[in-house]
């Protein structure tokens, strides 16, 4: 009787493979280089994109704090305005601090909050930001302390569109 080998995946399904030359091995060692290249160059293009969509979510961040801090000082503002809060009469209803506007102030037996906490600057990375008062000249760059008319940020990086993020 003959003996049947099932042992090889060759033999088994009948197919015979074809022996390798030395040159059909793999890959050789330059298609290997030329690859490695291109995926280096690749990758430092990537790099650029990458930190530009980095500095455009951190502009984007800004802009929507500074949009909500200014909302609480118009609405602050406003109900000063309308005579429900006590403030001091060189402050033209403008609120002290921004810490007054997280802590909130009495208005006809409830508590109103302005803001829920004064944001991280994604620039400096911290939540000292630089105001300016009402009676502060529009050029200044110190904080008179009366009031808090405006907010910006303190750094003096540049934006993607040319401008100083301290003037936004």
């Amino acid at each position: 009787m003959a003996r049947i080998d099932f042992g090889s995946p060759t033999m088994a399904t009948g197919l015979r493979r074809k022996p390798l030359r030395s040159g059909e091995a793999g890959l050789t060692l330059m298609e290997l280089i030329i690859v490695v290249a291109m995926l280096a160059i690749l990758a430092t293009a990537a790099i650029p994109v990458a930190r530009f969509q980095v500095k455009r979510a951190k502009e984007r961040e800004l802009r929507r704090d500074l949009w909500a801090m200014r909302d609480a000082i118009d609405r602050y503002k406003d109900v000063a305005d309308k005579g429900l809060i006590q403030t001091k009469a060189d402050s033209i209803n403008y609120p002290p601090d921004l810490q007054t506007l997280v802590d909130g102030v009495e208005v006809q037996t409830k508590k109103m909050r302005f803001l829920r906490a004064i944001p991280i600057d994604p620039m400096t990375k911290n939540a000292d930001w630089g105001m300016r008062s009402n009676q502060d000249d529009a050029d200044s760059d110190s904080f008179g302390g009366q009031n808090v008319f405006d907010v910006h940020s303190k750094s003096t990086d540049t934006a993607l569109d040319g401008t100083k993020y301290n003037t936004w």
